[in-house]
């Protein structure tokens, strides 16, 4: 109504008691509304609206002898006796219950106030609402003496269906469980860590796969790698057996090398005595051919020792080469276990959570 102007809104879930068991608390929405506070100039009325779509969830007039009771951190409510029911709403949090509640007490003391000033004009203007407490009867009945006693009547039968109402109403939520009502007010904030959890879960399990995905990789390659390990130490046990047969060639090149040196003490030796033990052309003949021997034998032995230090030397850069190619293979395997045992962990803390 262009009358009626907002002075107060917040937004919460709004509940109304089951009209049935009078103990339960039902959703009037799914989601939270908007729930203000309406002054009516024209009428001095405070009125408490919330409409949900098209339909008006709360309408209820607030009157001096309304109470709005917090029963939890989050949660408060109040009874209307003209709309026969019970209104609960639920708070994001309890600043916001506070001062929602804060309001009530403001607005219902200003509609005592209303009313007392509406009374005490009606007196004014009215002189037969000057009779006395004990002159008037305690009851609905109209009287005939005249308009202001019709009123005074209609007023005390009204106050005390007000408040058999109002005992009817506390009564009522006095059956009520307070477990119940503790619950019904946290089902909103419940609801919504629920989407929240799903929608933690459902990433969860997108990272998951995606971690077992990269798992099974990570094992495929780890497990080529070992079976290049495998291959190399048998390479590198063929090595040493190479090894051993390093040994046995060096021996061989040392004796070589001796027999060298004792054939060529012997050459010289030969040529310092050629002049005076050849005293025939036979014998010099025969020391050159044996010369000539000694020679050929030298050589040969000479160009065996070059292929044996050559094939030390082809030897010793194989092995070195193998070497290497161990130590690269050794170090990609421990970061690939490194990464390995970090995406455990993580699959790990994922199942605990």
């Amino acid at each position: 109504s262009c009358r009626e102007q907002p002075i107060f809104s917040t937004r919460a879930h709004v509940f109304q008691i089951d009209p049935a068991t009078k103990r339960n608390w039902i959703p009037a929405s799914k989601h939270a509304l908007t729930v203000s506070y309406f002054y009516d100039a024209t009428r001095n009325v405070y009125r408490i609206i919330s409409v949900g779509g098209t339909k008006a969830i709360i309408n209820s007039t607030i009157t001096p002898n309304m109470t709005f009771t917090k029963t939890s951190q989050k949660f408060g409510q109040w009874a209307d006796s003209r709309a026969n029911t019970v209104y609960g709403l639920g708070f994001a949090s309890e600043q916001h219950l506070s001062q929602f509640a804060e309001k009530f007490q403001e607005v219902k003391e200003a509609a005592r106030l209303a009313r007392e000033k509406s009374q005490d004009k009606t007196e004014l203007t009215n002189p037969a609402l000057n009779i006395t407490s004990h002159q008037v009867l305690p009851s609905p009945i109209i009287s005939s003496n005249g308009p202001g006693e019709d009123k005074l009547f209609r007023s005390q039968s009204a106050d005390v269906e007000i408040t058999t109402e109002k005992e009817r109403l506390k009564k009522m939520l006095s059956e009520g469980s307070v477990s119940e009502v503790q619950w019904e007010a946290e089902f909103f904030s419940l609801q919504d860590n629920n989407n929240k959890l799903v929608a933690a879960l459902h990433e969860a399990n997108a990272n998951v796969d995606q971690w077992k995905k990269q798992l099974a990789a990570y094992q495929e390659e780890t497990e080529s790698l070992r079976q290049r390990v495998a291959e190399l130490e048998s390479q590198a046990a063929h090595d040493s057996s190479s090894e051993n047969n390093k040994e046995e060639l060096n021996q061989t090149l040392e004796e070589l090398e001796l027999l060298i040196k004792a054939k060529d003490e012997e050459i010289q030796m030969l040529k310092s005595q050629k002049c005076s033990r050849w005293e025939t052309e036979g014998e010099r003949e025969e020391t050159l051919q044996k010369l000539q021997e000694l020679e050929a034998r030298n050589a040969e032995l000479e160009r065996r020792l070059h292929l044996a230090e050559q094939t030390l030397a082809e030897t010793l850069a194989e092995r070195e080469k193998i070497q290497n190619e161990v130590t690269k293979v050794a170090e990609i395997m421990d970061v690939k276990i490194f990464e390995l045992s970090e995406i455990r962990q993580g699959l790990a803390k994922l199942v605990e959570s």
